[in-house]
């Protein structure tokens, strides 16, 4: 064990290394974190004063499941025992020494010795596409991408007959990964288990092992069931959930758009358009960022210096040096790719690549196919809307593909099958013995496939491409108007020498591996040497580029990280009204792609991916439509907007946010005087346009049973209604009703009579959806108390699931443990083990000589 100890160990203090401020106290802000803890901020608070987190939050989207966004789950007992290891080490390596430590994991059940898995594992830790995905705060991705190598690992030694270690070790990882809560990446990661279970199972059937294919299969069913249910309950209500988004089927026959132009609304099989699923796609020359890193620019802003063509543009035009080297560093779009924007390349590495092709070569049996076919899967599915014949064959017949965007991020997983190919490529030369004679051919192909491509894209790669991107003129008019095509050239060329100077840092790169592997084969050098030298060159490779992208200057102090938001005049001003259940609309940016508005108030917009279908496409129809009377319904009180310069200040210093009260607000709950009943959901987003949401109310024909007898006009003079208790998931209301009537209460429709339900004077009463997105109940005359309460059975069911099938993978596992040490331990009763004695050299014949055989 103690060479895999210090191997592991070496892998932490490489995490550490990279990420060295944490040792300080710093740490990263991640927007998509600080995001996320802005839309928790309602249920964390709720949660300090009651010691209960509420099922529901209106602090998103005027209201969405809690469980979306900040649940609590009591029996996951396995994800929270390791989390509370991982959590004691320093923050931010921990997640990429966690992606590393699965990875060597997997590499040795393959048969790679300890130097060889911590190659591999570095490699993969340290891909550029995973390290940029960390500090955008993609922190669940990068836990997904850690614990499927684990997954990968059970399923090779169930299916090679390892049925025991096989089931604890895909039980346990499956578990970490439902656990990492990243659906996309864990179905690609199925994607490509499902390759090799293809693969691997022809070569059992062909070798006569089908006994051991199907019992492998079995184990891994049953021991997968158990994972499942080990989170069931997130499961359980994700898979409801997601069909009442914008990643389920919608009702309407005909499309809405966002106002950003995207149009998420479902297709006929439900599930996500395939314009905005596929807005992020790789380019097919983009492709060439795998060999070398700045092939189409680098990051969307900045990466160029002082020398650069770009800044000296700005500084003959007399911009400040000052500022035009924060905007050549920061600003410049030195991207010029298919993808709307991007925080850096999905870098694979030179020398590793070089290293894999080389594998390729070398590596025998099915694991080299799976590795193969894997690595150009995550590579056509991140292409998307560049290779639409197979990607829309997938998207339209693949059951949930269609849940998923931006399937760019298939990229990271590439790295994971490239890392293993170099590794087990390496390992097969060592221990088969290969000679340069055998390498020669091997050898000269992979350095043409590499470095020999990047060769010649250095020398005449400017002729290929246009290094020009389709937004170049829109956005540096913005920034220096006419000049824009001046400042356009200048720009070429700097994306020229990015991609020049890269181009040939990888070729150094390949030549030095491939003379490390030389030396090796001539016995130049021996392993002792020849590992670390390899080892120190992939690393040094990737280290490099990342640093470019992720690196000490990204850190803050804690102190600052956890400022999320500073408050405005305007968020202080709103913040004294203490009143209940008011909601806030933020115009001042574009509200429905931040949860800045969510961290101090009840927010009509958000940021999640996962909002409700229903609602995103009433917001979409009231700006398209200008019906912002919708927003009166919504019970949004205030109105932030941006405030105009005082016209005596000489310079228009632009003013702060200001507050305005909504004087056309509804307020929480009211009484209406007709009721529109339509027949679909056409019909009822139609009605929306010339609606007097506070007379009238528009409903859909199927709830004619909760209306009843109740007549189309109604008489509501005198009935009144208040909300008096809040809290997100119980709402409270005093009535006091004239004669029976239809009550709208400013909050979203969602399961109701199910999930939602509805009390008068404590009797359950049925409720109805109205207005599109609203709650409505039918009131008899009187004085009462109306109150609706979040309860979704479905969420105790997932927490008995949890519960049972936790225990029995923790029985699984100290099974496991157990038997393998016993197993191990175990020598026959009185016999000392045998030594074997050494083997005797062969002797030299001396020629013609007769010989004799000798015994012993």
């Amino acid at each position: 064990m103690l060479p895999h100890l210090i191997a592991v160990l070496g892998l932490l203090v490489l995490a550490i290394i990279y990420f060295s401020p944490v040792m300080s106290g710093k740490t990263l802000s991640m927007h998509d974190v600080q995001e996320a803890s802005a839309s928790a901020r309602e249920i964390r608070e709720i949660a300090k004063e009651t010691g209960i987190k509420p099922l529901w939050t209106d602090a998103v989207f005027s209201g969405m499941p809690g469980y979306m966004i900040d649940f609590n789950y009591p029996y996951i007992l396995v994800y929270k025992g390791v989390m509370a290891v991982v959590n004691v080490l320093p923050n931010t390596a921990s997640i990429v020494f966690m992606v590393m430590l699965s990875m060597y994991i997997l590499l040795i059940v393959l048969g790679c010795n300890a130097w060889l898995s911590a190659l591999g594992a570095a490699a993969y830790g340290l891909g550029t596409f995973g390290i940029v995905s960390l500090e955008a705060g993609h922190v669940s991705k990068l836990f997904a991408m850690a614990y499927g190598a684990g997954m990968y690992a059970g399923i090779i030694l169930a299916l090679r007959g390892r049925y025991w270690v096989g089931a604890a070790l895909m039980g346990f990882f499956m578990c970490m990964e439902l656990g990492a809560n990243h659906i996309q990446i864990t179905y690609y990661l199925f994607m490509a288990a499902a390759l090799y279970v293809v693969i691997e199972g022809i070569a059992l059937i062909r070798s006569g092992k089908t006994r051991q294919l199907l019992l492998g299969l079995a184990t891994l069913a049953v021991v997968s069931a158990v994972a499942a249910g080990s989170f069931g309950k997130r499961l359980l209500v994700l898979n409801q959930y997601t069909k009442e988004t914008i990643r389920g089927k919608s009702e309407l026959t005909a499309k809405t758009t966002n106002p950003d132009g995207k149009s998420p609304s479902s297709e006929s099989k439900g599930g996500l358009d395939k314009d905005y699923a596929f807005t992020y796609s790789y380019g097919k020359a983009e492709t060439l960022t795998l060999l070398i890193p700045n092939a189409f620019g680098g990051a969307s802003g900045g990466g160029l210096t002082t020398g650069s063509e770009f800044y000296k543009a700005m500084t003959n035009r007399g911009v400040d040096p000052a500022a035009a080297k924060q905007m050549a560093e920061l600003g410049a779009p030195t991207y010029w790719g298919d993808q709307p924007m991007v925080g850096g390349p999905a870098y694979a590495g030179a020398a590793l690549l070089f290293l894999f092709v080389l594998g390729m070569f070398v590596i025998r049996g099915s694991i080299k196919w799976w590795l193969l076919s894997a690595t150009a899967l995550m590579i056509m599915l991140a292409w998307g809307k560049n290779l639409l014949f197979f990607n829309e064959f997938l998207f339209d017949n693949l059951p949930y593909l269609n849940k998923f965007r931006a399937m760019t991020m298939a990229f990271c997983l590439a790295q994971l099958f490239i890392a293993a190919g170099a590794a087990l490529g390496i390992q097969r030369i060592v221990s088969q013995k290969l000679t340069l004679a055998e390498l020669k051919q091997p050898l000269l192909i992979s350095l043409g496939l590499t470095a020999g491509l990047a060769a010649v894209l250095a020398l005449v790669g400017g002729s290929f491409f246009s290094f020009q991107a389709p937004n170049d003129i829109p956005i540096l008019s913005r920034y220096f108007g006419e000049a824009a095509r001046e400042f356009q050239t200048a720009l070429i060329s700097d994306r020229q020498s990015l991609f020049r100077a890269d181009a040939i840092r990888s070729v150094i790169l390949i030549l030095l591996t491939a003379a490390a592997v030389w030396l090796f084969l001539t016995n130049k050098v021996k392993a002792t040497l020849f590992y670390p030298l390899i080892l120190a060159i992939v690393v040094f490779d990737l280290f490099a580029v990342d640093k470019r992208f992720l690196n000490n200057e990204d850190f803050v102090s804690k102190t600052q990280a956890s400022v999320l938001f500073e408050p405005t005049s305007a968020d202080q001003q709103i913040l004294q009204d203490k009143s209940l259940g008011y909601r806030v609309f933020d115009q001042t940016g574009s509200f429905m792609e931040t949860n800045r508005t969510s961290y101090f108030h009840r927010s009509i917009g958000g940021y999640n991916t996962t909002r409700l279908r229903r609602y995103n496409e009433l917001i979409n129809f009231a700006f398209q439509n200008n019906t912002l009377h919708i927003l009166n319904m919504l019970n949004a009180k205030y109105v932030i907007q941006n405030g105009q310069p005082n016209p005596n200040d000489p310079q228009q210093t632009p003013a702060g946010p200001i507050a305005l009260p909504n004087p056309e607000v509804m307020g929480a709950a009211w009484f209406v005087g007709t009721v529109q009943q339509v027949n679909n959901a056409d019909e009822e987003m139609a009605a929306m346009k010339t609606l007097n949401p506070r007379d009238s109310a528009v409903v859909d024909k199927r709830f004619a049973a909760q209306l009843g007898n109740l007549p189309a006009t109604l008489d509501h003079t005198g009935s009144t209604i208040q909300l008096t208790s809040y809290r997100p998931d119980k709402l409270l209301y005093e009535v006091n009703a004239a004669r029976d009537g239809l009550a709208v209460f400013s909050e979203i429709y969602y399961r109701g009579e199910s999930d939602w339900q509805a009390f008068i004077d404590g009797k359950p009463a049925p409720h109805l959806r109205a207005n599109y997105v609203l709650r409505a109940l039918r009131i008899p005359a009187g004085k009462h108390t109306v109150e609706f309460r979040f309860d979704p059975p479905l969420a105790h069911t997932g927490d008995t699931i949890d519960l049972i099938c936790n225990v029995l993978l923790i029985a699984l596992i100290g099974f496991v443990i157990f038997h393998e040490g016993r197993s191990r331990n175990r020598q026959p009763v009185n016999e000392p083990e045998p030594v074997l004695p050494p083997v005797a050299p062969i002797e030299p014949t001396p020629v013609g000589k007769p010989t004799k055989a000798k015994t012993r």
